[in-house]
């Protein structure tokens, strides 16, 4: 992979959070030619100038919204490749307001593919989403064929975006993929509350001595990728041909507990204690139990696999905080 980015116009979407600012710096190791981050900086969205310090003068920051249809027409217009990482995470969010969610998480998403199909249908995009949208699952673990059954709001816009990507690259040829993720961790992640991960909020309360807080009686099941585990998939997909017109699913093996994620957390802190709380009701709602996925296709048509451990990817995140955590409370 080192040299296949060499040279391409690079294009993501939610650019200056999480996963895309991360995104940008591998691409600058990997000589990408043109690294354009778009992102509209709203707060409650996870973006920040920070994400990309020590790296602003490599790439070239476009302030816009998804929603501005004119925008975007100019952004894809001479791109090679397309990461469209932007949405709206939260999923208490989108049920109270369902308007929003629908707006950047749906409809913006058909009008990129709509300024892809008309200015520049030869473009490769990488469509990030989300594990949220088969909802309650029916069996584990859950590989891709499983049944779509989302619990929330955002969960429903999130799949009707996915589903435009794969309409569009088998009606007009848009080389088009997504990754349905799963809990992505790591450093530039949001952990002033919890629209993007409950795992930031964990962070944040270890890191100023108060306790972790679990809903229930933590014996949930989740898997988990470190954000470098992520981005691998991401670089992954963009360059197979075999990715063209598919969704894969991430995740990682064993699945932890929420309780026995805590506990390693603390253990890796030194310090730290966790408090079980009872579900507040509008969380309940849209539970969806216990989570692992099968990411077997992905491990065999793109040839990738999680690689950072638990405990490796929390201590690195620990000590990211520890350091820049000022930046991000």
């Amino acid at each position: 992979m080192s040299s296949s980015f060499r040279g391409l116009r690079v294009l993501v979407t939610g650019g200056l959070g999480f996963i895309g600012s991360n995104l940008a710096r591998r691409l600058l190791a990997l000589d990408a030619g043109q690294i354009v981050l778009v992102d509209s900086l709203i707060p409650e969205y996870g973006g920040t100038l920070f994400n990309i310090n020590g790296i602003e003068k490599d790439v070239t920051v476009n302030v816009a919204d998804v929603r501005d249809e004119y925008s975007m027409r100019q952004l894809v217009r001479d791109k090679d490749v397309l990461f469209n990482l932007a949405g709206q995470t939260s999923h208490l969010d989108s049920m109270s307001d369902p308007y929003t969610d629908l707006e950047i998480n749906c409809r913006a998403q058909l009008s990129i593919l709509e300024s892809c199909r008309r200015n520049n249908p030869a473009i490769r995009i990488v469509y990030a989403s989300t594990r949220q949208i088969y909802g309650r699952p029916e069996s584990l673990p859950v590989d891709e064929r499983h049944r779509l059954q989302p619990t929330d709001v955002n969960g429903i816009n999130k799949m009707a975006a996915e589903s435009y990507h794969i309409l569009y690259s088998s009606v007009y040829g848009i080389r088009a993929s997504a990754l349905r993720l799963t809990n992505t961790y790591g450093p530039r992640m949001r952990i002033k509350d919890a629209r993007q991960t409950f795992l930031g909020v964990w962070i944040r309360n270890l890191l100023r001595g108060e306790d972790i807080p679990i809903y229930g009686d933590g014996s949930q099941l989740r898997d988990f990728n470190y954000v470098d585990d992520a981005v691998d998939a991401l670089l992954a997909a963009a360059l197979s041909d075999k990715a063209v017109g598919e969704v894969f699913n991430l995740g990682a093996a064993p699945p932890l507990s929420l309780k026995e994620l805590a506990e390693l957390l603390i253990k890796l802190h030194e310090s730290g204690h966790s408090t079980f709380l009872p579900f507040p009701e509008e969380r309940r709602a849209i539970d969806i139990g216990d989570y692992y996925a099968d990411f077997s296709k992905a491990v065999r048509r793109l040839g990738w696999q999680p690689r950072i451990a638990p405990a490796q990817g929390l201590k690195r995140t620990l000590d990211f905080y520890r350091e820049f955590g000022e930046h991000y409370v």
